[in-house]
């Protein structure tokens, strides 16, 4: 029971813990999602290209760093051991997308040896990877 002679105290919200809260659950947000975007290729230096498209299709990712060395789907592999290995991930499905994610530094040379290989694979369409200018 208040008396009449007592101040009033005016009632309060404290916003601060629910401030706290939607930050925590904003940073989560942030986090999560920038875990769910996936680089497949290696970081390289694509080309430029104008008239790039962009694949919708499953892919496998075959990257080729600037010193040659070759990654499948991010796996370092031999180029002997290539043409086997894409097949393994190809199997028994009709098509697969075969990206080359070639660094615009690589011998031209080494490029067409890794195609080469890849177009012996049945089932295998390729395509080589750039950016737009």
């Amino acid at each position: 029971m208040r008396l009449p002679d007592e101040p009033e105290i005016p009632s309060q919200i404290n916003i601060v813990p629910m401030i706290d809260v939607i930050f925590a659950i904003l940073t989560f947000f942030i986090v999560s999602t920038l875990s769910l975007t996936r680089s497949e290729g290696l970081p390289v230096n694509l080309p430029k290209a104008a008239t790039v498209e962009t694949q919708q299709t499953a892919q496998i990712n075959v990257s080729i760093t600037p010193d040659g060395q070759i990654a499948l789907n991010r796996a370092p592999i031999e180029l002997n051991n290539l043409e086997g290995a894409v097949g393994q991930l190809i199997g028994s499905s009709a098509e697969s997308l075969v990206v080359v994610n070639a660094d615009e530094k690589v011998y031209h040379g080494r490029v067409i040896a890794v195609m080469d290989r890849l177009r012996k694979v049945k089932g295998a369409k390729l395509a080589i990877a750039a950016q737009k200018p």
